[in-house]
This record gives C-alpha cells, structure tokens and sequence, in this order.
C-alpha cells in the first residue's frame, strides 16, 4: 500500500501547477507547492503513508466538521439545523452576499464560512472554554495530545478576517448568533489555525469511519445519527461549490481546507488525509484531489 501511495503522489505531482498557495491568509503563503503527503488509516489499525505525511500545516475549514460534531454532541440536531441549513451551494465557501438577501433566514449549510460560524456559537463554553473543548475533541479522536495550534497563522487570519467579521455581525443582527460575536470569532479563527498532518486527518477520518466510536458521551445525540449527519454533509458541502462533480469523480465523502489538506471517509473501511498546499480556483487542493480521484479508483472506494 505504502507504494501504491506513492506512486499515486508522483502520478499526480504536476497538478501541483494547476493551483496556487493561499495567500489571502498571509501566513498561509508561505507554504511549499512540492509539498505533498497522503496517509490511509484503517478500521484494523493500519497505518499506510507516502511522502510528507508528516509536514504540519493547519486545518483550517476541516475544522468544521469537528465544530459541527461538538456542535450536535452539545444541542442535538434540530437546535443546529434550526440556524444553519443541510443544503449544497453554489457559491464560493467565504460568501456573504445571499445572507442578505430577503428569503434567506440562515446559512445554506455547515461547511461555508458562514455556518462554520454559526456551529462554533453553538459549542458550548465561554471565552477559551469553547475553543479548548474543540482542540480536546481533535487530540482525542486523531488519539495526539501534541496537536496544538499555530499562533502566526491564527494572528494573521484574525488580522484578516473582516468578511468573517461581516458574516458575525450580520447573522447577530439575524438572531442566529447569541453571545459576544468577537469571542466567536476568536475562537474560530483559532480553531482554523490548529496543526496537523496527514496521519492525524486520516485517524480523525477513521474515527468517523468507525461509526464515531470511542467518545465517553455523545450528549444530545446518538452516535450512528452523528455518523450519519458528519458524513452526508460532507458528500453534499465538503468540497464547496466543487462538491457535486467531486461525489461524482472521487464518491468519498470528504472536507478539504485551504491550508491544504483533504480528509476523507469510507464507512467502516478507512480515513485518508492527503496534504498539497497548492489551491484550486475553488480552494481545495489541486494535487489532493487528483490524489483521491486514484485512489478511490485504485480501491474501488466511489460509494455512487
């Protein structure tokens, strides 16, 4: 497995000219194009990886699969999907504009900036508690106490951040958001800076792909309905407005950031986390699509 994944890498490397690092986050821009790593890890506890699997970079919007996991644990669905919605968009993640619009009363789903916002609200706990809450949970189910997150990266995207600014103070005047928006945005910026790699994506992959097993309680939610939502968001939002051709090439729910990385699930097989910095227009990466694009084909792995 260790060399089919690399083969994969190098089949796939020149993709690497077909993106461009991020740089609206300044910190962001210093990433390296040629870095690329890609990590599968098993239901049996196998670890297969290739490349610079373990290079750190930050989570960025994967995060918000994890905000949205705390989110349902503390609230239960329907308190969540009353303020964000289950639907795709066609929009680009970061966008503003339709939340002003006269029928639209929330965000069109989790995995937008502006639902991403919404979720993190809904974590309970105040000031650090929130944020400390959702850096526990990553350490645990990526089973790495070491996982911390970057403080330049998390300065520069706070720095930055004014649409998400916009987005906060917008959906507070909605009544989507209660408490002191800067407190909720702090506490997302910094969740978006949070470090790891590729071997920890796959084993947060692979704790969903295990029916999310191995939490002391699961709150207002049951373990296969969390499964079930985490998964199904991921197939229809996880890749942004690239989504629907990404379940059609690729058919492995998954959730990519613009630090780089993609995480994918395959129920009860594996988790696979793939790092290339370098973005397509739509801000996933260009090489770890093509990366997953082989290996479902590879493995037989498109659920469609």
């Amino acid at each position: 497995m260790d060399n089919l994944l690399m083969e994969i890498i190098e089949r796939n490397r020149n993709l690497v000219r077909n993106g461009k690092v991020a740089d609206y986050i300044p910190a962001l821009g210093k990433a390296n194009p040629e870095d690329i790593g890609v990590c599968v890890a098993d239901l049996e506890g196998n670890i297969y990886k290739a490349g610079k699997y373990n290079k750190k970079f930050t989570i960025q919007s994967i995060s918000k699969v994890i905000g949205l996991m705390l989110a349902l644990i503390d609230n239960g669905q329907d308190r969540v999907f009353e303020k964000v919605g289950y639907e795709g968009t066609d929009e680009p993640f970061n966008t503003l504009y339709k939340l002003d619009l006269p029928h639209v009363f929330k965000p069109a789903n989790p995995m937008i900036n502006s639902g991403a916002i919404i979720t993190t609200s809904l974590v309970k706990g105040n000031g650090e508690e929130k944020f400390e809450r959702i850096l526990a949970l990553i350490r645990k189910i990526a089973d790495n106490p070491s996982i911390d997150y970057n403080h330049e990266v998390y300065m520069s995207e706070k720095s930055t951040g004014h649409k998400n600014r916009a987005m906060g103070y917008m959906m507070k005047s909605m009544g989507l958001i209660n408490g002191d928006v800067e407190s909720i945005l702090d506490c997302y910026f910094k969740q978006c800076s949070i470090e790891v790699d590729a071997v920890d994506l796959s084993k947060i992959g692979a704790f969903i792909a295990n029916n999310c097993k191995g939490l002391d309680a699961y709150g207002k939610i049951d373990r296969e309905k969390l499964t079930s939502i985490l998964v199904g968001i991921m197939s229809t939002c996880g890749m942004y407005n690239f989504s629907s051709r990404y379940a059609v090439e690729v058919g492995i729910p998954s959730k990519s950031g613009v630090g780089g990385g993609i995480m994918g699930v395959v129920k009860s097989k594996m988790g696979i986390g793939v790092y290339g910095p370098a973005l397509d227009e739509n801000g996933n990466s260009s090489v770890g699509y093509g990366i997953m694009k082989d290996l479902s084909r590879e493995l037989k792995l498109n659920l469609f």
